[in-house]
Order: C-alpha cells, then sequence, then structure tokens
C-alpha cells in the first residue's frame, strides 16, 4: 500500500479535467497549497473564472476521490478562482491592471445591447469577479440610467478619472462627464481620443473583466478600441428577427477584420411568456441567434427571454439580476454571464494550452 503523500493526492486528482480546457486540473495548475497532516488534506482549486459553472461539480469529485485514498482522515477543499489575463495582441497598450477587455457590440440599435452589457457587469461581480463597464456609446450613453447611477461624478486623483461605482461595478461614461440632455457633436477622430482617454486616464485599479458597452453599428469606436488595445473578444448581441440578424453578420465579420475573437452571440428579447396563461410567444421570430452562431462557427452564449421585469430594471437603475434574481430572465442572464467568463477563460489559456500539449 504506497504511503499517504502529495503525489498520491495528486494522481487521484488528475482524474478531473476541465470540461472546456480539456484537460486535467493538476496538469493546468490548479491545485494549489496542498498539504498533509496525520491523515488532514487540505487544498485549493482555483480555477479561471469565479463564474464557473462547474465548480462544485469539481468540488464534490475531488472531496469523493482524495477521501477514498488509503490513509485520508478528513480533506478541505476551498474553491477560488484566479482569472488569467488576456493574451497580447502585437504592440497594442494593455490597460494596467485590467486583465480583460470584452466589447458588447451590435450591428444595428435596439437590440437590448446596453441592457445586456449591464446584467453581464452585474452578473459577473455577483459571482465575485471585479468587473468595470466602459460606456463607450458616447452618442446614447444609457448606461448610468441602467446601473441608476445617473447623478454620480467622477473624482480626480493625480489628473486620473476614479469610476464611479454601483452594483458592485466600477463605471465611466459620457452621461457622468457631461451630465444632461446636451448632445454629444463630435467626428471621428474625436471619438477616437475619447476612447483613448477612457481606457488610459481613468485609474481602473484592478479588474477581471471591462466591459465596454459600445454604440451599434461598426463605426470609429469600434475600429480605435481594436486598435488601441487588446481586446479579449466581442459578445455579439441580436434579436431573433433577420434584419437584426443581417447587421450582426456585419458586425461579426467586422471584428474578424481586425483580429478581434468572437465570444459567441447572445439572443436578446427571444420569446414572451404570458403571466396569465404561460403560453410562449416568438415575437421576432425564434432561433435566429443560434442559426448565426452555428453558421459562422461561433459559441451561442444564450437566449434572453422578454420581460417586463427588465424594462422597469433598467428605468429604475437596477439591473434584473439584482431587482429580480429569480425571473427567468435574470437567469439567463447569470447563465450568459458564465458562457461569457468561459470563453474569455479558454481564449486566455490558449498559449498554455499549446505549451502543455508540445511538452507531452
Amino acid at each position: 500500500m504506497p504511503q499517504l503523500n502529495e503525489n498520491v493526492v495528486l494522481d487521484a486528482l488528475r482524474q478531473i479535467k476541465d470540461p472546456d480546457l480539456h484537460k486535467d486540473i493538476v496538469t493546468l495548475g490548479f491545485i494549489k497549497d496542498l498539504k498533509i497532516d496525520n491523515g488532514d488534506v487540505s487544498f485549493r482549486i482555483v480555477l479561471t473564472t469565479p463564474a464557473c459553472p462547474v465548480k462544485s461539480e469539481m468540488e464534490a469529485a475531488a472531496n469523493e476521490l482524495v477521501t477514498a485514498i488509503d490513509g485520508v482522515r478528513s480533506v478541505n477543499v476551498t474553491m477560488d478562482a484566479e482569472v488569467p489575463k488576456g493574451r497580447g495582441l502585437g504592440d497594442k497598450v494593455s490597460v494596467p491592471g485590467v486583465k480583460n477587455i470584452v466589447a458588447v457590440s451590435s450591428g444595428k440599435g435596439g437590440v437590448g445591447k446596453s441592457t445586456v452589457a449591464v446584467n453581464l457587469a452585474v452578473a459577473l461581480a455577483l459571482d465575485g469577479a471585479k468587473v468595470g463597464l466602459m460606456d463607450a456609446d458616447v452618442y446614447g450613453p444609457n448606461v448610468p440610467i441602467m446601473l441608476g447611477a445617473s447623478q454620480a461624478r467622477p473624482e480626480v486623483e493625480v489628473n486620473k478619472l476614479i469610476p464611479v461605482e454601483a452594483h458592485g461595478v466600477k463605471l465611466i461614461s459620457m452621461a457622468v462627464l457631461q451630465p444632461g440632455d446636451k448632445p454629444l457633436i463630435v467626428r471621428g477622430p474625436i471619438l477616437h481620443g475619447l476612447v483613448k482617454q477612457f481606457l488610459s486616464d481613468v485609474k481602473w485599479g484592478d479588474l477581471d473583466y471591462l466591459i465596454v458597452d459600445m454604440p451599434p453599428g461598426t463605426g470609429d469606436v469600434q475600429l480605435s478600441l481594436a486598435q488601441l488595445v487588446p481586446v479579449q473578444g466581442a459578445v455579439l448581441v441580436t434579436t431573433p428577427q433577420e434584419v437584426a440578424l443581417i447587421d450582426v453578420r456585419r458586425a461579426l465579420r467586422m471584428f474578424e477584420t481586425v483580429a478581434v475573437p468572437v465570444l459567441g452571440v447572445v439572443e436578446n428579447m427571444s420569446y414572451f411568456i404570458a403571466p396569465d396563461t404561460g403560453a410562449r410567444y416568438n415575437i421576432f421570430g425564434e432561433g435566429g441567434g443560434e442559426r448565426l452562431a452555428s453558421q459562422y462557427g461561433v459559441p451561442f452564449l444564450g437566449s434572453i427571454p422578454m420581460g417586463i421585469e427588465v424594462r422597469e430594471g433598467g428605468d429604475k437603475g437596477v439591473p434584473v439580476v439584482v431587482g429580480h434574481p429569480e425571473s427567468p430572465q435574470a437567469q439567463a442572464f447569470r447563465k450568459v454571464a458564465e458562457e461569457v467568463a468561459r470563453q474569455v477563460s479558454i481564449e486566455a489559456m490558449k498559449p498554455e494550452l499549446v505549451v502543455l500539449k508540445k511538452s507531452q
């Protein structure tokens, strides 16, 4: 009978594989602080995102496998997460302290892109991630209203703007810099400068994810962001109707052209369930987002049903994931957040996976 030691424990834990990275958790370096004291075994499993959907399954499997080892008296597993820093792309300058930049974009307006960006950011924060939200939709900066921060103003510290905070998310937007209904009338070169300022002149601090709410379309802001910083990936928002799908195809091609990975497609306003009868109505069509994702070989991140709770939450400044956490809409947003975090981790871990594959 082999003596209880670290190698025996690690060999048992090699049976647990990460379903997305397709390697065992020991090879991936997820096991930290392994200690054995007279049969009492303790260790941490450090995942690549706090929003990991299989966290509880991994914890249960680790407990079961290590408990079954001869000589083990007790097992103490601590689940933890350290979001990996995204890959640098060429000579683009990273934002200090920010591990991953995720653009939320759409081919056209009116598909609920900002609603998705806000609830995605807040859902990631609820899962324990450090999250920032940059409202790059300078012509229609509605994010502060949706977060209940329209009256907040950023402070200045050593020539840096300090983002305002709401619902656990750090926020910067033209709407908190230029309040009121005065329109922002600027041309492309000035937009480039504004995007650069939002990235370099804001003291974001340590963030796992910086979510960027893009303006609709495929214009100057999208190109500026892609040129300035290493964007880890883009989330494309659409509705099921064909006119929205046509436009999101253009956005998808635009991100491919500027070498920004598309993390996946979110289908917003997918269907409506009548509260009185429970009947389901596909008001804008059915399955368009999923078909689009399949056609272009990108992940389908999930469907968000329509609901008055989403509209009310946006108007009141309390996102639905906070105001109505048990609603179908909130649950759908939480699942989308998990999928986005998963895809970001896969992108960030790609260089390490190549190294692991070569060494085997």
